[in-house]
């Protein structure tokens, strides 16, 4: 098609058909349901969604490849290619309810994509996404090695990696491999806490990792140390304690406190 890959969009086309397999497995497609792709390539997984899905919307940033697209599935009624910045794109714009989002998505844009999706108006059933391994086992973690991006997901979610993918299976080949991770979307957050506020929170608390959360807390939201550690203390949670080790739950402890003084934000995080 006269197309090469580009850098800048971080484009590793999926050229690995075995692959396919697992992930349409774990998508759990149905003869009339609706599925997302995003960045969809060189349309070697669009072809495989649109022989199990009722609808397939594809959305590329890239007006060269979705040329490429629209021809290549110009005789498939179910397929619909949108040119479009996924994160600039409200999902229920583009699909009705109830539907699915598969991907594979660059590492520089996992992290928004996955947020975009899981705080969407409407959000989607199940997510399946491919990243790189390291990603992958990010999403999973548990307490001990909790990240920021964690708990964003798991506070919308209940992630779990399907299968690990060689960097072979990728054209032009990534220097790392990649995981299949999916992502069961709670129909509410795991917590019963205002979202704007938890996070906040859980942002303030990350903002020193390295440093003891009290530290870190103080520093994220701009408040004396002897302040953090009294809604520590109050919330349960011994104030030495690093951000990476609490729980979902403890977090949401944390959250109830603090935004029971300070007052809650309804800007986004």
């Amino acid at each position: 098609m006269g197309l090469r890959p580009r850098k800048g969009l971080g484009q590793h086309f999926l050229v690995d058909t075995q692959v396919l397999d697992k992930i349409i497995a774990a998508a759990r497609l149905a003869a009339d349901g609706r599925v997302i792709e995003v960045g969809p390539g060189l349309g070697v997984l669009t072809r495989a969604l649109a022989r199990h899905a009722g609808e397939v919307v594809a959305i590329e940033v890239d007006p060269h490849l979705a040329d490429a697209l629209r021809n290549m599935f110009a005789g498939q009624s179910n397929v619909r290619i949108v040119v479009a910045d996924v994160l600039q794109l409200e999902p229920s714009s583009v699909v009705a309810a109830p539907y699915k989002v598969v991907a594979n998505l660059p590492y520089y844009i996992a992290a928004p994509v996955l947020r975009h999706f899981l705080e969407a108006k409407v959000r989607p059933e199940r997510i399946v996404v491919m990243v790189q391994r390291e990603v992958a086992k990010r999403l999973v973690a548990r307490p001990g090695d909790l990240s920021l991006l964690a708990i964003s997901v798991q506070f919308y979610s209940r992630p779990a990696i399907v299968a690990t993918v060689s960097a072979r299976s990728f054209y032009p080949q990534p220097r790392v491999d990649s995981a299949v991770v999916a992502l069961d979307v709670l129909p509410r957050p795991a917590l019963d806490v205002d979202p704007a506020c938890f996070f906040r929170v859980v942002k303030a608390g990350f903002a020193a990792p390295r440093k003891q959360l009290r530290n870190s807390l103080a520093q994220g939201l701009d408040v004396a140390s002897a302040q953090a550690g009294q809604w520590l203390e109050a919330a349960g949670i011994e104030p030495r304690r690093r951000p990476e080790e609490l729980s979902l739950e403890e977090w949401g402890k944390l959250c109830q406190t603090v935004c029971g003084e300070v007052g809650t934000s309804h800007d986004k995080p």
